[in-house]
């Protein structure tokens, strides 16, 4: 099946597109895990509606999207890919198909621990296998992150090189079953130190750990915790200021067909800011894919 739309996010946002998409008729995908804003006990500045907690409010929004027919499918997502104007969207578990985004997942607050990453940031230091891979075919590189998300970007390397390492930076790997059986089959190395700091000239020669070893490495993904918005953006060539997805009035990305809402987009982080701007999407998807359809 292809869906009309695939909304990356259960949010706020993501939710709020979800209402205008699945009412006007449109095949609704929602993909997404728990968020932030389910973890908040109570939010008291939403107008309109009395005091709820975080919880409450995301429950509601999921009952209102599958009243209209919304899929909502409780999955970690960790690529998305463009191929030939179809979007592949792969969580841990399967690949979903969609003819428009819209990223909606926030921004990721996890502080990778690694000094020096962004002196060395696009001099060995990347952040999407899939923009950057291609110059490492051969060469030994290693993914930092501990997820089904650097499990993902591993695999992005298979036809290039088969030097590969998972660096955990002392975390636990916090995996899918298929995700380990990868890794096993494939006979990934895995590195569970601690790292220091990234080392070299002008580019990457090495990581370096905490008990004071030294590995050598040619290129290192960072895929640290779970993707955010930023990352699928990354992959799709999106144009990123600042850590912010750029969009205009109407929360389209310079990428046709592709939309972004709420915290990802920058400005005020509030849910009346990720609701107005997921309303906005989901209305413009749909003029969107009218427009489109022959």
């Amino acid at each position: 099946m292809v869906y009309d739309v695939i909304i990356i996010g259960k949010g706020p946002a993501g939710l709020s597109a979800s209402l205008y998409t699945a009412r006007g008729n449109l095949k609704t995908l929602i993909l997404g895990k728990e968020g932030d804003l389910s973890k908040a006990a109570t939010i008291e500045n939403y107008c309109f509606i009395p005091k709820l907690s975080g919880k409450e409010m995301i429950d509601i929004g999921i009952e209102q999207a599958r009243s209209f027919g919304a899929d909502i499918v409780d999955a970690e997502v960790v690529g998305l890919k463009n191929i030939d104007d179809i979007f592949e969207v792969s969580t841990d578990q399967n690949v979903y198909q969609g003819k428009s985004i819209i990223l909606a997942t926030g921004k990721s607050k996890i502080k990778v621990p690694v000094e020096k990453l962004d002196e060395y940031e696009g001099k060995g230091v990347h952040y999407c296998a899939t923009c950057d891979g291609y110059f490492y075919n051969g060469a030994k590189v290693g993914v930092l992150g501990y997820k089904d998300y650097a499990v993902h970007e591993l695999k992005e390397f298979e036809p290039l090189t088969s030097n590969r390492v998972l660096y955990t930076n002392g975390n636990g790997l916090q995996i899918s079953e298929e995700s380990a059986k990868y890794l096993e089959e494939k006979n990934i190395i895995i590195n569970n130190k601690k790292i220091q700091s990234v080392e070299g000239i002008q580019f990457l020669e090495k990581v370096r750990f905490q008990d004071g070893t030294e590995e050598a490495v040619e290129g290192l993904f960072v895929a640290y915790g779970s993707a955010s918005s930023t990352d699928f953006a990354r992959n799709l060539g999106v144009l990123i200021e600042n850590g912010d997805i750029i969009v205009n009035r109407k929360q389209e990305t310079d990428i046709e067909g592709v939309y972004a809402a709420g915290n990802c987009t920058g400005g005020l982080a509030q849910v009346a800011t990720a609701v107005g701007e997921g309303a906005t999407a989901g209305q413009e998807v749909k003029s969107y894919l009218r427009k489109k359809k022959p």
